[in-house]
């Protein structure tokens, strides 16, 4: 989310076109490697009621105490939140986790409310072998997954952990990251690959030759498709305008 009262005005009214359109969204949080914000208090006290909050899915990290996570995933369901993203948090920056691994926080939130959807996180980009151990973990305390950002010129990586999946029978579903690229400004690329691995010299040709931004989300998604992923989010929507570029994106798939 970006920062200012605007910025979050014009973020509810996408929220609200977006769920009305039986979209769900994810909504995460504005820090990186700083305190994280009360996302769960912007959403009650900003939303309203005429967005349907079971399609709204708020994230929380460990990345705070135990009190407060716990706190959190309370007043989540509460507030009408039907379920939860609960991922780890950079380790690197920032507060320290208040425990080692996500998985044991879901275990803390399943043993409080056996009834909220929680979901956990994997990277397509790793060792296949190891993420399905980590999801077909009778400790994983999830009902579905999104993973790290994947793009058209990942799609090996994608293919491979779809593939060990499948033949290792995994049946928790999940959702593919794919990341809106607005532009080839590089600078921002190489921002970029701080938080997610950016095809930096392959996006640069694209859109020298051309291509827009829609179409380049577009053939990504296309191409997962392909290599047998179903389930996509859209990261870095321009929130604006978000309704009418992920119409066009639809289109263009």
């Amino acid at each position: 989310m970006a920062e200012g009262m605007d910025a979050w005005i014009d973020t509810y009214h996408a929220v609200r076109r977006l769920t009305h359109q039986r979209r769900f969204v994810f909504l995460t949080d504005n820090a990186v490697g700083a305190e994280e914000e009360n996302n769960l208090r912007h959403l009650v006290t900003n939303l309203g009621d005429d967005a349907p909050r079971e399609r709204v899915v708020p994230f929380l990290t460990t990345k705070h105490s135990v009190e407060y996570c716990l706190s959190y995933a309370e007043r989540a369901h509460q507030s009408g939140f039907s379920a939860l993203v609960v991922l780890g948090g950079d380790q690197t920056v920032g507060p320290p986790r208040c425990v080692e691994h996500a998985w044991q926080l879901r275990q803390m939130l399943r043993e409080h409310d056996q009834t909220i959807t929680l979901g956990g996180w994997a990277n397509p980009h790793a060792d296949p072998e190891r993420q399905v151990d980590y999801l077909g973990s009778p400790n994983v305390h999830a009902e579905f997954f999104l993973t790290q950002i994947v793009s058209h010129h990942h799609t090996g990586a994608v293919a491979r952990f779809v593939e060990t999946a499948e033949r290792r029978g995994l049946t928790l579903p999940g959702v593919f990251g794919v990341f809106f690229y607005r532009s080839a400004n590089r600078r921002t690329l190489d921002a970029l690959q701080s938080f997610l691995p950016v095809p930096v010299d392959e996006l640069s040709r694209e859109f020298a030759a051309g291509a827009t931004a829609e179409e380049i989300c577009a053939r990504t998604i296309r191409a997962l498709k392909e290599a047998g992923a179903r389930h996509f989010y859209i990261s870095n929507l321009p929130i604006g305008r978000a309704q009418n570029v992920l119409a066009t994106i639809l289109d263009r798939i």
